[in-house]
Order: C-alpha cells, then structure tokens, then sequence
C-alpha cells in the first residue's frame, strides 16, 4: 500500500467526506464549491440569559420586536431570534421581558496598548501605538480560534480578567497612553457593537482615530453606521470558499465579500487578512480565485497578509503551515497584480517590508515592531515619488525612528 503523509490524508479525507454528504449549493457563489457536510455554526443558547441585568447592560442598537416578547438581533448575519430569557450565539445578547440587552457594555476583559503593526495595520500610522479593548463573546465558532478563552465565552466566566471602563473612560485611558488610536480588537467587536460606536464616536471628538480588527460578518446597515466613525479596519477572509467558512469557522462567505465591498465603496482604509491553515485554506486554486475577486471587486491596493497558522484550540494537532507555502502563495498574488502582499507570523522574512509597487524599492523595513527604515515622504514613494496606497504620515514629520 502507498503510503501517504499527513497533509495529503487531511486532503483526501475532506474531498472524501464533501463528495459523499455534498448538498445542493444553498448561495450562488460561483465557483465556491458546495455547501460542506459540516456546519459548525453556533445556535441560540435557550434559557441561557441570566436572571436580572447588571450595570454592565445596555439595550441593543438595530434589534426589532416580535410577536410573543420575542426579539430578533439585526447587528450580525446569525440574526438571532431570542425568545424571553434566551442567550445569542455571540453570548453577549439577550432577551429580558422582551427587549435585547448587551452584556458587556462599558466592561471589557482585555486591554493593552499595541503597536499598529500588530493588528496587522501596515499602511495605517506606522509606528504609533493604539489603546486596545474586547470584551467577551464572537459570532464565529472558529476552530483555530486564537483568542477562544475570551471570544467563546460569556462575559461572566471572565469576571476575575475584566474592569469597568465606559466609553469615556475609554477616550481618557487612551490619552494617557499616548496611543493615537483605538482598535476594537482580540475577540470579534461586532458582537459589542453598541459599546463600539460610542466608545468611536467619542473618539472621533477627542481626535484619536478607530480601528476596527474583524471578521467582517456584519449586516449591511450598521456597517454603514460605523463607517461614519471608522479610520481604519483589518479584516479576515478566512478561505474564499463557502463550504470552508462552514465547516471552519461556522459563518458564509457572501456577508464577508460584501463588508469589503462597503468598505471600499465608503473610502475606508482596510487590510486583508488570510490565515493559512493546513488541509483546509491552503489550496492554490481557492488562493487565486480570491485574489481575482479582490482585483475585480476592490482593486489591487488593499494590503493582503498571508498569515502562518500554528496549532490552537480545536486544530492543536495540525502542522503550522509551511513558511515555503506562505511565501509561494505571496509570489502568486504580487503576480496576480495585488500590489502589497505580506507574510505574517514568520519573523525576518521579506514578506514583512513594504516595496514600492513601482520602482520594487525597499520603503519600510520592519523587523519585528520595530522600523529601522522608512523611506516614505508623506504618501509618496522617496525615490520615484509614486503614491502609495494607506494613510501616512504628513511629510513633514514622518513616524518616530526611536
């Protein structure tokens, strides 16, 4: 018998398993591939809600009544219809004596001031540092959540990590730090979108920017409600492939593509981001078919990080993805015509730097958080004076080499 290696074991299984439970295409994507015989998307948690509000509570933006006290979320795609006492699937929703509250208002579990890059923002204020908060709960059931303690959880199985901190509070921590921005950020901020907007909204007032770290899986209005505020966003296209974001990471494909699409159309700075993860998202066809939509769709200047995946949560007994792999699928999208493709999550590789898109010249060098080579004049490349796509630095201060 023919031996095989565990990365083509993980292939045959998944193309085996599709082709015995394969349904009927229930979205027309095109050349997605049919719904997978998995879907990991989380359910409505009945009875789960607590049995009074904390101050911690605050109604639910974009949520509609129903018939019998019940009320149905309208801020993400899930959607959820919560009779009295139910908990949504991001945990951080509820139905009391028929109206939605969120839970987590004013009370996030993890702050920390960041650099930019880390979010990964690389063509937005490099070099600055940006005040990040989450609180508890996601929309997605990923299996290779990397922040699962906090995003699959509900806020009071967190207690002993949280702190009370309104959005005011918010405006005045981050000035304190220094921080010249605020990134929603660690779990999914969608599922806080109410304690998101004002917190954005003040921030807007106090002259620091928003940035919000996502996976895009948000309804159409409030998107374009948090537009008003937004400066900057990182958003992840988990695979360019339907039955993946099923069997993955439990959402579709189609709300994702159109979060960018809005974005885009409503001028708002934003990067790619997709984690490669082994026997699942590293397939060379779904890798160009997503870079043909990007191009076609919102052209070739927002940023994509190819991301490397290391074992977590769910999938901790998978390979990390190979760094040749990253490095091949980089080459592919730079030929496709996306004019700035990153590696992420491998260090001193020449997919960390930034190359004009024209001359090829190096014009940020990063190793690590740190830049030791910043050949940028405002937008403008220093050696062919090509704009580069992003949001810079005036040219007369450029970012601190410190």
């Amino acid at each position: 018998m023919k031996k095989i290696n565990r990365r083509q074991f993980i292939h045959c299984s998944t193309a085996c398993l599709a082709s015995c439970l394969a349904a009927p295409i229930l979205e027309p994507f095109g050349v997605f591939e049919a719904a997978a015989a998995a879907d990991i998307r989380g359910k409505v948690f009945k009875g789960g809600a607590p049995q009074k509000l904390w101050k911690w509570s605050h109604e639910g933006f974009r949520y509609k009544k129903l018939k019998n006290d019940k009320v149905i979320c309208g801020i993400c795609p899930n959607r959820c219809v919560l009779a009295p006492g139910d908990r949504s699937v991001c945990r951080s929703k509820v139905n009391l004596h028929g109206k939605l509250y969120s839970l987590t208002y004013g009370n996030p579990c993890a702050i920390n001031t960041d650099p930019i890059e880390k979010k990964p923002l690389f063509h937005f204020k490099p070099k600055t540092q940006t005040f990040s908060l989450a609180t508890t709960g996601c929309n997605f059931r990923c299996l290779n959540c990397q922040n699962w303690e906090i995003s699959q959880a509900r806020p009071a199985e967190v207690a002993a990590y949280v702190r009370e901190l309104f959005p005011a509070d918010v405006i005045q921590a981050a000035q304190k730090s220094r921080a010249q921005s605020i990134a929603y950020t660690y779990s999914e901020p969608i599922t806080f979108f109410e304690y998101m907007i004002d917190t954005a909204r003040l921030a807007r007032e106090g002259g620091l920017h928003n940035v919000w770290v996502s996976n895009a899986y948000i309804n159409p209005k409030p998107l374009v409600e948090l537009c008003r505020v937004l400066d900057a966003a990182t958003l992840n296209i988990k695979s360019y492939d339907d039955g993946i974001y099923r069997k993955l990471n439990g959402g579709r494909l189609k709300p994702v593509l159109n979060t960018f699409r809005t974005l885009h159309e409503q001028d708002i700075h934003f990067e790619l981001i997709n984690l490669v993860v082994p026997g699942y998202t590293d397939q060379e066809h779904m890798i160009k078919a997503m870079c043909d939509w990007i191009l076609e769709n919102i052209g070739p200047d927002h940023p994509l990080h190819f991301i490397r995946f290391f074992p977590r949560y769910k999938l901790d007994r998978l390979p990390p993805t190979p760094v040749s792999t990253l490095s091949r699928y980089r080459e592919l999208a730079l030929q496709q015509g996306i004019r700035y493709v990153y590696v992420g999550n491998v260090a001193r590789h020449d997919g960390n730097h930034t190359y004009c898109h024209n001359c090829k010249k190096l014009l940020i060098e990063r190793q690590g958080y740190f830049i030791p080579t910043y050949n940028l004049e405002g937008d403008h490349c220093k050696f062919c004076n090509t704009r580069i796509p992003g949001v810079w630095h005036p040219a007369s201060t450029g970012p601190d080499m410190s």
